[in-house]
Formats: structure tokens, C-alpha cells, sequence
């Protein structure tokens, strides 16, 4: 596992899956908050992949240089971000315009009949 995530498996749940998960998620509650579209997550999920690479060497004595686990911090960070991108435009759609639209789902919605 080491070899894949550049570090161990605690420091990758602790650092990357709790500490920048949050803030990935804040980030996608953010970006749609503003009606602004999916790809504008990406930089943000970059950004934060590339901070949790330097946290996880400079504390954790991780690997800088690791490619594979830079991308899989990124496709993880991008993920959360995008299902709170998802979770908070569903709920806008709802709640911004309930004569219009009604839940479907966690991740949707439809018009009203």
C-alpha cells in the first residue's frame, strides 16, 4: 500500500481522507453555492492534492515525489468534492425553486407533476 499512496495507510485516512476531505467538501458545497459548474472543481481538487502531498512529507515523512499517489490523493479529493458539488446544487434546485422541482433522490431532482 505504501507503494501506491507514497505513505501508510493511516497517515493517507487521517491527512488526505479526514483533514482534506473536509475541506474538499467545503469546496464543492462552495462551487455550487455559486451555480458555478463541475469542472471548476478540478483546480480546487488539485490544489488541494498538491497541499496534502507536501503535508504528508513534511510531517509524515511520506514520499514528495509520487505520482501515483498524487493522483490517487487527487481522484479521491475530486470525488468528495464532486458528491458535495452534486448534494448542494440538489438541494438548491429544491429548496430555491419548490414550485418547480421535488427531490429524487439524495443526488437529484425532477419536475413536479
Amino acid at each position: 500500500m505504501t507503494s501506491l499512496l507514497g505513505t501508510s495507510l493511516g497517515v493517507f485516512i487521517g491527512l488526505t481522507g479526514i483533514g482534506f476531505g473536509f475541506a474538499a467538501f467545503l469546496a464543492g458545497q462552495a462551487v455550487a453555492s455559486k451555480w458555478l459548474p463541475a469542472m471548476t472543481l478540478l483546480p480546487a481538487a488539485i490544489g488541494l492534492a498538491l497541499g496534502a502531498r507536501f503535508l504528508t512529507f513534511a510531517l509524515f515523512e511520506g514520499a514528495l515525489l509520487s505520482p501515483l499517489g498524487t493522483i490517487v490523493q487527487f481522484l479521491y479529493l475530486w470525488a468528495v468534492a464532486f458528491v458535495a458539488w452534486r448534494l448542494t446544487l440538489a438541494y438548491k434546485m429544491v429548496h430555491q425553486y419548490p414550485w418547480l422541482y421535488e427531490r429524487s433522490g439524495l443526488f437529484g431532482w425532477r419536475e413536479k407533476a
